[in-house]
């Protein structure tokens, strides 16, 4: 019996059985970039209000700082700065924050 890679191969058509917001298969439906602006905007609000270590405060105005100078994205800054964020992120107790910088970086990083 000869198979053809046709007959094997999916096509676009083809039903694929998988999570639809799996970031191996296609970020369509991901929305990184809002995600990452919303943590990053939760991010600022704790600076200006002065929540948390004041170390971490300090290291991240610095940080925003030099992202804006090197004209980095948000989701860059993340990625990046991802094991401070959770530090920091921790000493303010903002559980919002923690989940959608954990839904960040399983998505998008």
């Amino acid at each position: 019996m000869n198979i053809r890679a046709s007959d094997t191969t999916p096509t676009a058509t083809d039903k694929i059985d998988r999570d639809p917001l799996d970031r191996y298969v296609s970020f369509c439906g991901i929305d990184c970039d809002g995600n990452a602006n919303r943590l990053l905007a939760m991010l600022e609000n704790h600076l200006a209000t002065g929540d948390g270590d004041t170390r971490w405060q300090t290291y991240f105005q610095q940080k925003r700082e030099q992202q804006a100078a090197m004209n980095q994205d948000n989701l860059y800054f993340i990625g990046a700065q991802m094991n401070s964020l959770y530090s920091y992120l921790e000493s303010c107790d903002d559980d919002a924050a923690l989940a959608l910088l954990w839904q960040l970086e399983q998505e998008c990083c």
